[in-house]
């Protein structure tokens, strides 16, 4: 039987190739994947043309993702420096890569990724099409614009950043409803700054059909952005955010009579105490499709530190059904990330979906952590280090500060608590002050 795409072939009883590896990856049952598929509460996004792709699920009963950025821009252009990112990124197994280069030779570092690349690609087109056409913003045309995502799409891109909530009606409520900070996605404000300097209509609302066509063609899965997600704590779960929301929720249901798997993007900015609510609300507005958090980042006066503060909010989204995790790195709001400002990223985005994955009882989530602690209760320093979600760096720190004795470390030595219990549970004397063991 033929089918256009994973979401088509769900509903039409097919359990596909991409479906079987899911269901093997996430210890679940074939057909429980199959019937979440075709209801959009999970994802695989799987373009025709990626053929070194690894599939992975994204939504209802699986792991939390995460997403790493990468991608060169006019100030940092150093093709060779992005492919050295990508080549760690690969090696830490992130499963998704997001290309937002938005200068040079964009199309070659796009193929070259996915050539190479086993994790799910996504990419904006928007940010794309200046650089493509070496035309500015307000001069390029609407055919031109589903033109560059037909060619992500051709290229093999997984899924795309479209952002399609922001029509009309929701900028007059935006300009209704002050904010501190405005729109700051990127492609949002883009979108934005084309619609008012042409006084038209954003051509992916107006032309919705002709972008789904592009998605049904290449199975490109459509992850509808959210150009008004918040900036800043303040301007979190407003009135135009909420009204993006709505909107998205209706394209969704579009997109699915078309077959098209959607994702829907979230925030942003957002004070702790408002997270559980907009995973609700989104999960309630947009029919259960799977949702794609930034951070949330939960206090804006941390630079340096947002790795940290995107962590703490992610794994609190996640945790309340947020399904797919857009890591932030220390340099967010400051600069390109460098390497080590991925790794750090990656790292901390890799915690808070992890956190959230023993909360949501997702399979075999916490028998990682058991594992762990017996061979802390074992003193079993090389499973330690082989369990650990950072092998490199817990054997660094092991290394750098080596205690007198083996079974121990030098933050405890002989009063370790783990050495000693071990040992009085034996029926061992524990000897804390003499040499002898």
């Amino acid at each position: 039987m033929n089918y256009t795409t994973q979401m088509d072939a769900a509903r039409k009883g097919i359990i596909t190739n991409e479906m079987k590896i899911v269901a093997e990856k996430e210890n679940i049952d074939k057909e429980i994947l199959r019937k979440l598929l075709a209801e959009g509460k999970v994802v695989i996004p799987a373009n025709k043309n990626h053929k070194s792709l690894s599939p992975e699920g994204i939504g209802e009963g699986l792991r939390t993702k995460i997403n790493v950025n990468l991608g060169v821009s006019k100030d940092c252009k150093s093709f060779e420096k992005e492919m050295k990112k990508v080549k760690v990124a690969l090696e830490m197994k992130v499963e998704s890569i997001m290309d937002l280069s938005s200068y040079g030779k964009t199309s070659e570092f796009r193929k070259n990724l996915i050539d190479m690349s086993p994790a799910m690609i996504g990419t904006v087109p928007v940010y794309d099409a200046v650089g493509f056409y070496d035309k500015e913003l307000s001069d390029i045309t609407v055919d031109e614009f589903f033109d560059v995502v037909e060619k992500h799409a051709e290229d093999g891109v997984d899924f795309v950043t479209i952002h399609a909530g922001l029509n009309r009606e929701t900028i007059e409520v935006f300009k209704r409803n002050k904010r501190i900070t405005n729109i700051v996605s990127r492609g949002g404000s883009l979108m934005y700054a084309w619609m008012e300097l042409n006084n038209a209509e954003n051509p992916f609302f107006e032309h919705y059909d002709r972008l789904l066509d592009i998605c049904e063609k290449y199975d490109l899965t459509l992850s509808l952005g959210d150009a008004c997600r918040p900036g800043s704590i303040n301007d979190s779960t407003d009135a135009c955010q909420i009204k993006e929301l709505m909107i998205l929720g209706e394209l969704t249901l579009r997109a699915w009579r078309r077959n098209v798997q959607v994702m829907i993007e979230g925030p942003g900015h957002m004070a702790l105490n408002e997270i559980a609510a907009n995973m609700i609300l989104e999960k309630r507005l947009c029919h259960g499709a799977p949702f794609y958090v930034l951070g949330p980042i939960v206090t804006d006066v941390a630079p340096g530190y947002d790795h940290i503060t995107s962590a703490i909010g992610g794994a609190v989204a996640a945790a309340n059904g947020a399904d797919f995790l857009c890591y932030v790195t220390p340099a967010e709001h400051l600069r390109l990330p460098s390497l080590e400002d991925m790794k750090e990223g990656i790292i901390a985005s890799k915690i808070a979906a992890h956190a959230a994955d023993i909360a949501k009882k997702v399979n075999g989530a916490r028998e990682w952590d058991n594992e762990m602690s017996k061979a802390r209760q074992e003193l079993n320093w090389e499973k330690m280090f082989n369990l650990a979600m950072d092998p490199e760096k817990a054997r660094r720190y092991r290394k750098e500060s080596l205690p007198e004795h083996e079974d121990s470390c030098t933050m405890c030595g002989k009063m370790c608590s783990m050495r000693n219990m071990n040992k009085i549970m034996n029926g061992k004397n524990i000897n804390i002050l003499r040499e002898d063991n």
